[in-house]
């Protein structure tokens, strides 16, 4: 049997009779909607923060502390600038890496590379999260840096710190949760029950985005 197309109507009677058709206007799944909806959202939010902290570090009269010395670590005696921060990008860098892997065997059905490289970008986010809890704990420990205060300088240095990396750190342990949570699934084979894989993709774009966001920290709080 021969389906000939739907002959279109032309003018705003045309559009009208598209729309009111219950044809769908834009092909994306809804999960993966949700997500962009989400984390567009929360770009307002970090875009927000970043430039709530350039606006502070522009007009603070305050003598603001140079990051290469506040987060340089020692080694060997040597006093080496932003090691930690270099280690920790690079570390979420390489989960994006794997992470991508993972999107790519899941849409090839491999649910054991799958989940395993899923594993492998949460053990990443775990080592991330330690290692920026040494770094707060060196801040407030050793430096005696406080939200509330600084003996190195500009009051706001701290809270402007603690607030915008933490709430990427919460960002991070809560994806770490969610990629465990849908790598047990992938091996439990409940994305092969339920025919797609389109879940490890929607966790790939929350990842990479956290990871995008970090870049932006990065850059204008510990470079700047």
């Amino acid at each position: 049997m021969s389906h000939e197309p739907a002959t279109l109507q032309p003018g705003f009677k045309g559009v009208t009779a598209d729309w009111s058709a219950d044809k769908q206007a834009f092909p994306v799944p809804w999960g993966k909607a949700m997500m962009w909806i989400f984390l567009l959202s929360d770009t307002f939010i970090f875009t927000c923060f970043l430039t709530s902290y350039m606006n502070v570090r522009m007009s603070t009269l305050d003598t603001w502390p140079n990051p290469s010395e506040v987060f340089a670590l020692t080694v060997s005696g040597h006093h080496i600038p932003l090691l930690l921060i270099a280690i920790m990008t690079m570390v979420l860098i390489t989960s994006s890496g794997t992470m991508a892997m993972a999107v790519n065997f899941g849409y090839r059905r491999d649910r054991k590379r799958t989940a395993m490289l899923m594993f492998a970008t949460a053990a990443l986010g775990v080592c991330f999260v330690g290692m920026q809890a040494f770094e707060w704990t060196k801040l407030i420990v050793e430096e005696g840096v406080r939200p509330w205060g600084n003996p190195m300088g500009a009051a706001q240095f701290g809270s402007s710190f603690f607030m915008i990396t933490g709430f990427h750190g919460l960002h991070v342990s809560g994806g770490v949760i969610y990629l465990s949570v849908v790598a047990f699934r992938v091996l439990n084979g409940f994305y092969d029950r339920k025919g797609t894989y389109e879940t490890v993709e929607v966790a790939g774009l929350y990842w990479h985005f956290v990871d995008l966001v970090w870049v932006f920290i990065f850059a204008f709080f510990y470079l700047w």
